[in-house]
This record gives C-alpha cells, structure tokens and sequence, in this order.
C-alpha cells in the first residue's frame, strides 16, 4: 500500500485497495522521524484488506500500474469512473507483457480457488461426488468464472465492483464480530462462575465488578474530529502551541503521505491520545479488543459528519468545511463502550443456544471419529493376524521341504534313532537260450598248449 501510495496514486483506487485493512496499525506522528523506514516497512507488511482474494487484488493492481497508458489514466480517474466500470474499457490498450502477466495471474487465482473448493468439499465428506469447477467458481464474484484462462476487461470490472461492495460491508461485520466476542466473553464469565461454590463465586463476583468499576474511572473522552480533540494532537503529539492551532496546518502535517487527502488509517492514528486514556495493555481491566472497537466508533464517527461525499477519504476542503460546524466547537459527550450494553440478554441467550449446538455437533463428530478410529484398530489387529498366519504357514512349508530333503540323502533309522543298513541282494539270473550256454561255454575253455615247446624230463 504504502509503495502504491508512493508512486501517487489516485487516492480513489486507494479506496479500492486499503480503505479497510484487517489490523489496524495507528501510531502517533513521529516528528523526528526517528525508525519511520521501520514503521512504515512494518505497516506495508500488516495491512491487508481482509478480503479472501486480498493478494490476487493486490498482484492485479500491481501489474497494472507496470503500464504507462493505464498509469495515465487512473491518474486522471475519479472514484465514480473506477466503481462503474469505466476504468475497465482501458484495459484494452495495454501492452502484450502486461495482459500475459494478468492472463497467469487469473490462471493461478483460478487453481487456488480450485483448491479451497477441492477442501469444502472434503470437509463435508462428499469426495466421491464429481466436481463441476465451472459452476462451482460461480459463488466467487470477483472474476469470471466462464473465462478461466484470460483476463479480460469484465474480469476487472468484477474485481473493482466486488471489492468496494466487500470493502463497504467490512465494518459492519467488524462490529458484529466485535459483538460475538463479547457475548463469549460473558458466557465464559457465567460459566466459570457456575463451577465455583458460593463463597468462592461471590468472592470472584466482588473482583470483577470492581475490575468493571476501575476500567470505568478514566479521563474525559474528547469527542473525536473536535477542536479539543485536535489540539489535543497538536499539542501533545506535533509539540505545538495549541492556541496557534490552525486546520490547514493540522492536515498537512497528519497527511503523513502527502497525497492531499486524509484516509482511514491516518484518521485512526489522531485518536490513538484519546484512546490511550481509556486503555492500557498491563491492566486487567482493559481489554485491548474493545480499544480497537472504540477506533473503529471514532473513525465511523468523524467519517460521517467530514467526509461528505462517502468515498471513504478526508480531502483538505472537507476538513476545512468541517471545521466551521457548530459541532465542531460545541460537541456531543462522547459515550465509551462501558456507557451502553453491546447485547441484549435475548441475544445472549440465542448465542448461547448456537455454542451449545455447536457444541453437539463436535460431539459427534468426534464420537464418528473415535467410531472409525475403532474400526481402523480392528482392521489392523484382523490383518496382524492374518499376517502371522501366514508367517506361520510359510515357516511350516519351508520345514517340511527340509525334512523332506534331508530324507532324501540319509539311510533309515532304527527304533532308537540307530541307523540300518540293509545287505545287497543279487537278482537271479534270468535263464539263457542254449544257443547262448554254448557259446559262452566255448568262450570259457581254457587255451591250447603252443605247440613244438621242448619237454622237460
């Protein structure tokens, strides 16, 4: 944001980007500028918009501002020309680079919604239906769900439209968020009360109403946007005479980025004096949250009698204008958040009744779980043992194969483990034909005695 801001941009696509960041980051001016890198790298890093599509918003403007012709003439548009689409016609005549880098951007936008339906979807166990992505996307309004590959002019003119809608609904759903915590806080405070025996609750019931009467002894609250709250900031924060307080002054020194308008976050920063009275981080009593709902009041507040043209942003002839009303002098006494109640008992009961639903439901879902994690230990033991079974069985098939081999190459065993061994026994004979007796008869005479061999006497 604060780069954006730096390049001087039209305070109305500002409004588009960060008129809403999910953390506030007020601080008082540093007139030193003493650690200001520091801050403002530190802010740039925490404000977001807390729109789900907060960074693909951001990539888009961007890319954008990469384009010379584009540049040109948002410098030239008005905060109607960038709601009603007219800004998006220009989209046409960029460069080639630019629309390429748009065209991935959309494409990785896409597969991320994708993903988080691809996750809704498992949550709510219905993995095995098939997905329609095209009309899926359609829940998200702002791209194009029928065009997923390219970004076009409408893609632009859905993603300007959507996020101021968004943007314009976010303090509404702050305060009602605001207002939830609340009613858990008290719902925890009864029910802690409940687990205690009479004299420890009563005991405990003294502490805290005295912590609710010690929050509520504090210094009287400026309304904010006042001439005494200003030179309350004058004096205090800027180090000046407030006697010589002057509003074109006041604004160009609180104008901390020099873009001719004070925007929400610069406003919430003139009450940080005012709240500082009220609230204080090492005290019990204070609740840092109801200091951040009390900013929000102040800035709603100041928003709805300066900014008289609604978009968000304080120019110099609004302040002056203000300046110049009778509430500016003379002011309503402004009610602190322990002044009134944030919920009807009505309410609370109703939130209660929620918690308790909800309560159930995590019930059973974790009795389904503790069910299927039962059944998974069962599967598993059934396939242990199916496993040593068969470990069993191949053992048994390998020591028959042994014995059976070892049978093979050894002679048999007495009764007593001695071994036999059994005499040969020769076949009988089978009988001849004569003719053959004969003739090995012939073969078997003995050999004639050489003849002429001398005698001997």
């Amino acid at each position: 944001m604060l780069q954006l801001r730096r390049m001087n941009i039209n305070p109305a696509w500002l409004l588009i980007l960060c008129c809403v960041p999910a953390g506030v980051w007020s601080v008082p001016i540093d007139r030193n500028g003493a650690n200001q890198k520091a801050k403002e790298e530190a802010q740039e890093e925490s404000m977001d918009t807390g729109l789900y599509y907060d960074r693909y918003l951001r990539e888009v403007i961007g890319v954008l501002e990469t384009d010379p012709h584009f540049r040109e003439k948002l410098q030239a548009a008005n905060t109607e020309d960038i709601k009603n689409g007219h800004l998006s016609k220009e989209l046409d005549l960029v460069s080639h680079h630019v629309r390429t880098q748009l065209d991935e951007l959309k494409r990785q936008e896409v597969s991320r919604l994708r993903m988080l339906l691809k996750a809704k979807l498992d949550s709510t166990n219905m993995q095995s239906l098939q997905m329609d992505h095209a009309s899926l996307l359609k829940q998200f309004e702002h791209l194009d769900p029928h065009n997923q590959n390219t970004f076009e002019a409408r893609d632009l003119e859905l993603l300007i439209s959507t996020a101021t809608k968004d943007l314009e609904n976010y303090d509404a759903e702050r305060h009602e968020e605001f207002k939830r915590y609340e009613m858990l806080k008290e719902h925890e405070r009864r029910e802690y009360l409940k687990g205690l025996d009479q004299e420890k609750r009563e005991r405990e019931e003294k502490r805290m109403q005295e912590l609710i009467e010690k929050h509520r002894q504090h210094p009287k609250i400026n309304a904010p946007g006042s001439v005494a709250q200003l030179r309350e900031v004058w004096e205090e924060t800027d180090g000046l005479d407030p006697q010589e307080f002057n509003p074109k002054t006041f604004f160009k020194l609180h104008d901390t980025n020099e873009d001719g308008v004070l925007d929400e976050q610069e406003l919430e920063a003139l009450f940080t004096k005012e709240l500082e009275k009220v609230y204080d981080p090492k005290n019990e009593e204070d609740d840092m949250m109801e200091m951040e709902e009390e900013r929000l009041r102040m800035r709603e507040h100041v928003m709805k009698n300066v900014d008289t043209n609604k978009d968000r942003l304080v120019t110099l002839k609004e302040f002056i204008k203000s300046t110049e009303k009778k509430e500016f002098t003379n002011p309503k006494d402004w009610e602190t958040l322990d002044t009134k109640p944030m919920y009807t008992e009505e309410e609370l009961q109703r939130f209660e009744a929620e918690l308790r639903d909800k309560e159930e439901e995590l019930k059973r879902r974790a009795e389904t779980l503790r069910q299927e994690q039962e059944l998974l230990k069962e599967r598993g033991k059934a396939l242990e043992a199916q496993k040593q079974e068969y470990k069993q069985a191949v053992l048994e098939m390998s020591q028959r194969q042994k014995e059976l081999q070892a049978a093979d190459r050894q002679p048999p065993a007495g009764p007593n483990g001695e071994l036999q061994f059994q005499p040969e026994t020769h076949k009988p004979e089978e009988a001849k034909p004569p003719a053959e007796h004969e003739a090995e008869a012939q073969n078997n005479l003995p050999a004639e005695p050489p003849q002429n061999l001398p005698l001997h006497t």
